[in-house]
């Protein structure tokens, strides 16, 4: 029998749980330094209660940066099976997170499919979910309604929720006044927004939001404080809407850890390069070093196609800085849903942004494989270069492809291969060019 409601309630209880251990063991760290981090709110384990085939994963700026991909149907593209299959997929290639933003259908067997069957963190985004589970339009809805759905999401055993609170009736005046050239770019945050000039009523999830720590509390579900202000183009990066949303992310921060509830905090959105490092240092000042969890960040505006890349270059930026979540971007992000070889590129470089940001940052063990792969690159073996491979099978068929002459080279180089030559010179032996 439980004697605690959330893993932070456990942690401040000095109750180590199973969850803790097993995130310790991956980490590399001890049950006790885990729980400290827990305690303090600085690491989050997203674990619903009733997510029963979790295999938990710590988020937290000193532990493995963990890569969340977003799936779901839309109107356009509507097969659920369709999306089972990326999301095994996704599990297969190492996803720490799905995000199910399903935006048309019937959703609840499907978010209760990936909580009875996936072992990763799931997450979702419950006003997406509520014009669809009501069936009825954005302004007719009540803020009972909203609530209704988050609370619909923790028994159907979800281990984070993105919640946009920290959006008021302030920040229409705010977006009027300041002229963004984006404005919105949040499909949630946009939501929030249009129902609040539809109706006049102040944000839902920011007025009820003492109710909204109680659902979160009896399942120990996770908020993702919703960045709805997030930039959506260079130009308005850090600025004064982004910059007071965050402020109140950071009252919303405690107010949450009041109750015990567990916080991550989404961040940016498009930015230049040279303004991450100083967006992580504040997000982290203003939130007391509850994990930051980012889209991207996107570095630049013209590269639509090859977002997937401009999205893991601002990624590793943010995590090298302190950002704990990276939300992967496809090569379909700006123009459609993606498909099975978006996710997996999106996955790919996300994976890649996130373990050269950990080498970066010291996180413990993050280099070894690295330092093996060297070692096999060194003597020509081939087999343990796919054994270390994040992606061997793509490196094999790349191989395989342009076969070199002669096994111990590659196409490229062949007998010049500057491995080869200087392991004979090494060895004393004649180094045969031609």
């Amino acid at each position: 029998m439980r004697n605690y409601t959330t893993q932070m309630d456990a942690a401040r209880k000095n109750i180590i749980t199973p969850e803790m251990e097993k995130v310790a063991a991956k980490e590399r760290m001890t049950p006790e330094e885990i729980r400290a981090f827990v305690a303090e709110g600085k690491v989050a384990i997203c674990a619903n209660k009733n997510h029963k085939c979790l295999d938990p994963q710590g988020v937290g700026s000193m532990l493995k940066t963990k890569i969340n991909v977003n799936l779901g149907v839309s109107r356009d593209c509507k097969d659920y099976d369709i999306e089972m299959q990326k999301v095994m997929e996704a599990v297969n290639m190492g996803a720490d997170a799905i995000m199910d933003l399903s935006s048309h259908g019937n959703t609840e067997p499907f978010r209760k499919k990936l909580t009875a069957e996936c072992p990763v963190m799931i997450g979702t985004v419950p006003i997406y979910d509520s014009v669809i589970h009501y069936q009825r339009d954005l302004d007719t809805l009540t803020a009972k309604d909203f609530i209704d759905v988050v609370r619909l999401h923790a028994e159907n055993g979800v281990d984070f929720v993105t919640l946009h609170c920290g959006i008021t009736r302030k920040t229409i005046d705010q977006i009027k006044k300041h002229k963004r050239k984006m404005n919105i770019v949040s499909r949630g945050g946009s939501l929030v927004f249009a129902w609040m000039t539809m109706t006049g009523e102040e944000n839902p999830f920011y007025e009820y939001y003492d109710e909204i720590l109680d659902i979160c509390q009896e399942y120990d579900v996770t908020i993702s404080l919703g960045d709805a202000c997030r930039p959506g183009c260079l130009a308005d990066g850090s600025d004064v809407c982004q910059i007071e949303e965050l402020v109140r992310l950071g009252e919303l921060t405690k107010r949450a850890w009041e109750k015990n509830v567990q916080v991550m905090v989404e961040g940016p959105g498009h930015m230049p390069m040279d303004q991450i490092a100083a967006n992580m240092k504040l997000q982290s000042t203003i939130c007391s070093g509850a994990p930051f969890y980012v889209l991207g960040p996107i570095v630049t505006d013209i590269a639509p196609g090859y977002d997937h890349i401009v999205s893991a270059i601002g990624g590793a930026i943010a995590a090298q800085n302190g950002a704990a979540f990276l939300c992967y971007v496809t090569p379909a992000e700006h123009l459609a849903l993606p498909n099975l070889e978006d996710v997996k590129q999106g996955i790919m470089a996300s994976k890649i942004a996130a373990h050269a940001a950990d080498i970066a940052k010291g996180v413990r063990g993050a280099r070894e494989i690295d330092d093996k792969m060297a070692d096999a690159r060194r003597v020509l073996d081939w087999e343990a270069q796919w054994a270390c491979a994040m992606d061997p099978e793509t490196a094999k068929k790349v191989r395989d492809d342009r076969k070199p002459e002669h096994e111990d080279t590659c196409s490229m180089c062949g007998k010049f291969c500057a491995v080869r030559s200087m392991n004979k010179a090494l060895a004393g032996e004649h180094i045969d060019i031609l």
